[in-house]
């Protein structure tokens, strides 16, 4: 199964993946943990070039570009052949995030996007995807905060609330789009909190009793 983990930067999407790799490996789950962009030798050096905050100047086409050729690699190289041999793969961000932010944020034609992730994915679609939903302006305190005890503060969290708030309003649109696929965790909630529902939501799509 592929499941994906959404939402703007501060929703705790890396906490929550690795709580919930522990929580399947306990249960003898061959689970796999990545993230976008990077995940490979090339996705790794091209993570370097998009959150540098030097390259501020970079358009946002030559961005949508930059992230589809981390994730090309990902896919082929990392995803399909871990679900191949029946693996589970939890991934930070996938082309979601492209449509939220170069689409709904930057405003780049969606329909040229389709194109695009088509050609990068081989048309890899997601089996799940958690959207952990909080307002741009908690998720920017939280980002702050975070960068104080020595985490990354990105190129891409230096932006405006404006574009913040199309980004959201982009994810929500997209999960209107594919309710089948799109599960809304409300990110403001406290962690412990958050952390059980996200468990719960990946429990019942494979099955699996939450209690040893």
């Amino acid at each position: 199964m592929f499941i994906t983990f959404e939402g703007i930067d501060g929703g705790g999407k890396s906490t929550h993946m690795k709580a919930t790799a522990a929580f399947l490996r306990a249960r003898g789950v061959d689970v796999l943990v990545a993230r976008e962009p990077g995940g490979t030798e090339i996705g790794e050096q091209i993570r370097t070039v998009l959150l540098d905050h030097k390259n501020k100047s970079m358009t946002p086409s030559a961005e949508l570009l930059l992230f589809s050729a981390s994730r090309a690699q990902l896919v082929n190289e990392v995803i399909r052949p871990h679900l191949a041999k029946g693996g589970v793969v939890l991934l930070d961000r996938f082309y979601d995030s492209t449509f939220a932010y170069q689409g709904y944020g930057h405003g780049l034609d969606l329909a040229t996007l389709r194109i695009i992730t088509e050609f990068a994915t081989g048309g890899l679609t997601p089996d799940l995807t958690l959207f952990l939903d909080l307002s741009p302006q908690v998720a920017l305190n939280r980002r702050y905060a975070a960068s104080l005890f020595g985490e990354e503060f990105n190129r891409l969290d230096a932006v405006h609330a404006e574009f913040r708030q199309r980004v959201v309003e982009g994810y929500r649109a997209l999960m209107q789009a594919e309710p089948h696929r799109f599960v809304r965790i409300d990110a403001e909630q406290p962690l412990p909190t958050v952390q059980a529902s996200v468990i719960a939501c990946i429990a019942q799509a494979l099955q699996l009793e939450i209690e040893s």
